[in-house]
């Protein structure tokens, strides 16, 4: 696993700007990152910056943070 599969990432329908917003709470925890108006497009950009950030702290030296966020539901295999 990549060291950035660990954080939460999930994009959603902003009604108030009429544009999907990019979130990683862990990494990003001051709210959306990126927006725009194809949802997928906006999944592979949030993408893009966490494996940037993740990169970025590495290189600093600074630790990762600890992934925190989890999805409400847990997936049951039937």
């Amino acid at each position: 696993m990549k060291a950035q599969d660990q954080y939460l990432k999930f994009v959603r329908w902003e009604e108030a700007d009429g544009l999907y917003v990019g979130y990683c709470p862990d990494l990003f925890p001051w709210g959306g990152v990126c927006h725009g108006t194809a949802e997928e497009e906006i999944y592979h950009q949030l993408c893009s910056l966490v494996a940037g950030e993740v990169e970025e702290l590495g290189r600093a030296g600074k630790p990762l943070p600890a992934p925190s966020t989890r999805p409400m539901r847990e997936a049951v295999l039937a």
